[in-house]
This record gives C-alpha cells, sequence and structure tokens, in this order.
C-alpha cells in the first residue's frame, strides 16, 4: 500500500511502501508538474545498466540556488 509523506514546503509529495518503506515515487518541488521515479522498483529494470545519471545529494535542492 502506499503512503504519502510531506515535509517542509510541502510542494513535493513523496510515496512509498508502508510495507516495506521503499520510496517509489514523488511529485517534483522544484516543477510539480514532473514526477520522479524509482526504476529499481521495476521488474526487469537494473538501474545500474542505464548508464550515467544525473544525481544530487539530497542536502542542496535545485530550486534553492
Amino acid at each position: 500500500m502506499l503512503r504519502l509523506y510531506q515535509f517542509n514546503t510541502r510542494t513535493a509529495k513523496h510515496y512509498f511502501c508502508s510495507v516495506c518503506g521503499i520510496y517509489t515515487h514523488h511529485q517534483r518541488r522544484s516543477n510539480p508538474r514532473e514526477y520522479g521515479y524509482n526504476v529499481a522498483c521495476l521488474e526487469g529494470v537494473n538501474p545500474f545498466d542505464l548508464g550515467p545519471v544525473p544525481t544530487y545529494d539530497g542536502v542542496n535542492h535545485p530550486a534553492d540556488r
């Protein structure tokens, strides 16, 4: 079962499984019309096979600049 988690400005919406705790997807804070997905949740998808992917440190949000 999916659960919603929000914090700070409550603009972004983070979804996770209430059974195992894994993050599944989120509605972005910097652009609420965009979503991010944890492709590692998809059966048959190995995220390490996707090549270089931009990452963020989790502290410095792109919208804070």
